[in-house]
């Protein structure tokens, strides 16, 4: 019998003018912890004082669904809250709470969490370099430069969001960096863009058309993905492969999207889906339909390492999102430190996700 969930601790930690990342600790009766991250409860802005106290607030209200219950109870403590999640917030609070209580358990009875979900068919995950968040001199010319940085560190895929300040710019101004993107890292590199949802469908495949030559590996979210009738126009319309998913909630809102047959690469958030029992029901029903998996996460290491073991038991799985030269301090934040080699994150065989917190830097970056 395990130990029951005894607290929950909030740590947000500055990282960048772009975000912090926000993690949640759980402790059990027996003092064994785990972790999980909600980091992005509010979206893509940058969080103030007020902000973060409302995202520790949220995690806490959702958390009285989980104390009490044992970390094997993910069941029990989805039906208990599934009342209280009706928005972005508290469903991200209730998926950092859902892969701590994978954490714990998996430290709790010795097996890392890819055991608890299913077979392991590879020691490693392939991951894309996202250096969106890493570019703010938004030049053609240095996004060419981090691409190539990214490159050079081993990443095989390379993605940016390169049209975040259209329409207050032209389409123009995107398309150029993709090109610079392309022309400096060569045709061997998978190269995706993230549309962010700006264009309408008219936009959308006109754009696509523009970017043919550059041979894209995927389209992502050209329109609002909560329109599947749209997204899967836009799909019909292209050569590129379309990426959508990163913000739906639960196998249920990705439905629409699979049924519509909007997406060839279905991208569900462990941060927002409702954690990793979730993102396998997602990952099943896209595989049924024959579509694949890559994990959205624009996010800290504990999502990481949380998306690592979901991605290492699918056998759908593309690619892993990184959040590429964020900050220097990111990989040792973990304790062991998250670990690439030639662009593929090491799956920890560690008990829960393979990772502590590194206390020195927390206490260097805590809010």
């Amino acid at each position: 019998m395990l130990a029951p969930i005894q607290s929950l601790e909030v740590l947000t930690l500055a990282v960048t003018p772009k975000g912090n990342w926000t993690f949640a600790r759980l402790q059990g009766a027996d003092g064994a912890t785990g972790l999980g991250e909600a980091t992005h409860a509010l979206g893509f802005t940058r969080a103030s004082a007020e902000d973060d106290a409302r995202i520790a607030q949220t995690l806490h209200a959702i958390f009285r669904h989980a104390k009490g219950l044992t970390a094997d109870q993910v069941s029990a403590f989805r039906q208990a809250a599934e009342p209280d999640l009706v928005d972005l917030l508290t469903r991200t609070a209730f998926s950092a709470i859902e892969q701590a209580m994978w954490d714990l358990h998996g430290k709790q009875r010795g097996l890392p969490v890819h055991r608890l979900l299913g077979e392991r068919l590879r020691d490693s995950v392939p991951c894309y370099a996202n250096i969106n968040r890493a570019t703010v001199d938004r030049s053609p010319e240095n996004f060419a430069a981090q691409a190539i940085q990214a490159v050079s560190e081993g990443f095989r895929a390379v993605k940016a969001a390169v049209f975040d300040d259209y329409p207050a710019t032209s389409a123009d101004v995107g398309i150029a960096r993709l090109e610079a993107m392309r022309e400096a890292v060569g045709p061997s590199v998978d190269l995706m863009v993230d549309c962010h949802s700006r264009f309408d469908h008219a936009t959308a495949v006109a754009v696509a058309r523009r970017l043919e030559p550059l041979a894209l590996h995927w389209y992502e979210e050209p329109v609002d993905p909560a329109d599947a009738a749209a997204t899967a126009a836009v799909r019909s319309a292209i050569p590129q492969p379309l990426a959508a998913g990163e913000m739906h909630f639960a196998a249920e809102g990705f439905r629409p999207l699979l049924d519509a047959q909007a997406v060839d690469v279905i991208m569900p958030d462990v941060k927002h889906c409702g954690g990793l029992a979730e993102g396998l029901r997602i990952a099943r029903e896209a595989e049924a339909r024959g579509v694949e998996v890559s994990p959205h996460n624009p996010s800290g290491p504990v999502s990481m390492a949380a998306s690592a073991h979901l991605a290492a038991v699918l056998p759908n799985c593309r690619r892993l999102e990184h959040a590429w030269g964020e900050v220097p301090w990111r990989a040792d934040l973990l304790d062991p430190p998250e670990q690439f080699e030639d662009g593929a994150l090491v799956v920890s065989d560690r008990p829960g996700l393979g990772h502590d917190l590194n206390a020195d830097l927390i206490a260097r970056y805590r809010t």
